[in-house]
């Protein structure tokens, strides 16, 4: 009776483990000085193939677009929006009914901001994001991050 109880545990322990939701988006965030007062915050994804991820710019109805959120902090002033570099790929989606642009591999987010003088801050928030291949969308995730302004 315990084998038997054992195997029923493993088995469904075993079912949760692999019932996990993945994140195939490798994330990196750093702040690059640009003079005494600016900084360019450069928020980097790696979506490995046959992942892709969705651009900012997607209208609504369709997947969900990545979103770049920061915190307020009253010691940082954003300056601009929020660009986003990496190879942008346009395709009709069937799924979606409508056009669809998204980013496979590397993805870069910079955003320039402005820091009161002297000061020693740091820029947090998160990145909300859809991943999709071609068979699965995993549910909206967010990852946080806080970088250090020095």
């Amino acid at each position: 009776m315990k084998k038997l109880f054992f195997l029923l545990f493993i088995s469904c322990f075993t079912q949760l483990a692999s019932a996990q939701i993945k994140d195939p988006v490798a994330w990196t965030f750093e702040a690059k000085k640009k003079n005494a007062d600016t900084y360019e915050l450069v928020i980097t994804a790696n979506v490995p193939k046959p992942w892709h991820m969705y651009s900012q710019n997607m209208p609504s109805g369709g997947p969900v677009p990545t979103k770049v959120v920061f915190n307020n902090n009253p010691l940082v002033k954003k300056i601009g929006t929020t660009k986003e570099t990496g190879k942008l790929e346009k395709i009709n989606d069937k799924i979606f009914g409508m056009e669809v642009q998204f980013f496979s591999g590397r993805v870069v987010y910079t955003q320039q901001v402005k820091v009161k003088p002297g000061i020693k801050t740091n820029m947090a928030g998160y990145v909300n994001y859809m991943v999709c291949d071609d068979e699965q969308c995993l549910p909206p995730t967010k990852k946080q991050f806080d970088i250090k302004l020095l």
